[in-house]
């Protein structure tokens, strides 16, 4: 029966080419190498490496994996599974520090790169919000509903009570579609009406609410929809006020008084 093969010369001279040239050039299955044997210095790591970006197409689909089903590689346990989780929280962590520490409304590409890790994997629906100052910097984020997201299920007095205790001037919404599908259902288009309804009527503007899918979103504002539901409000308040003044005009006249203006 041939030896067992020492990795320690392998590793070295992988991390030697990462120390010179960064990542260029690597292999996925090498940088899947090299996250493993964080935890299993002393393995060869090289065949779960292999397995893993087999199963998981891409490095992304590997560092995306969760560990139980990491674990489901034979020779992969919870430390070998311990490099790929760490830089995975790492990463995701960079990603919220680097959003929160400067005004981070320039794209909805910007929310999606910040929470599609977290939200990938769900399989329900979690719709969330996310609270911004007037520099449009992140100040907190919270779940509102897990299940079918619809206006039944998100109460838009909580949504501004929220935005209330957070002294949020605006709001982003950001749920999932576990089918990966992010294109809006009806509801989800009637939920955003009433959220920027809402939002009109307290003078805390809705930037956008944006659909997670399988790496890839839907975008209200992007789409101009936000824009057209904000105008439809618009549109209603002037009817209401022009339609209350006719009925007071009318109430007056019946008694030959003019109305107060």
């Amino acid at each position: 029966m041939p030896a067992e093969r020492d990795p320690t010369g392998h590793r070295k001279r992988l991390r030697e080419k990462f120390i010179r040239s960064g990542l260029a050039g690597f292999h996925d299955y090498e940088i899947i190498e090299l996250l493993l044997s964080l935890g299993t210095p002393r393995k060869d790591c090289k065949q779960q490496a292999k397995e893993a970006i087999q199963r998981f197409k891409t490095l992304r689909g590997v560092l995306e994996a969760t560990t139980e089903e990491l674990q489901q590689i034979k020779g992969i346990g919870p430390h070998s599974a311990f490099g790929i989780k760490l830089v995975q929280a790492v990463a995701r962590e960079f990603l919220k520090e680097k959003i929160i520490e400067k005004p981070v409304y320039k794209s909805a590409q910007e929310i999606f790169d910040y929470l599609y890790h977290s939200m990938r994997g769900l399989k329900k629906e979690v719709l969330k919000v996310i609270y911004l100052n007037s520099q449009h910097q992140i100040m907190e984020t919270e779940d509102l509903s897990e299940g079918t997201v619809n206006s039944s299920s998100v109460s838009p007095r909580e949504v501004i009570e929220g935005a209330i205790k957070n002294n949020a001037v605006s709001l982003i919404f950001v749920h999932n579609h576990p089918s990966g599908n992010p294109a809006p259902s009806k509801s989800d288009r009637e939920l955003t009406k009433d959220l920027v309804y809402a939002g009109s009527i307290m003078r805390i503007k809705v930037l956008d609410h944006i659909i997670i899918g399988n790496n890839n979103f839907y975008s209200f504002a992007g789409e101009g929809l936000v824009e057209e539901y904000e105008l439809d409000f618009l549109n209603l308040k002037i009817k209401g006020v022009s339609k209350a003044r006719r009925s007071l005009y009318r109430a007056n006249e019946s008694t030959n008084e003019l109305p107060w203006r």
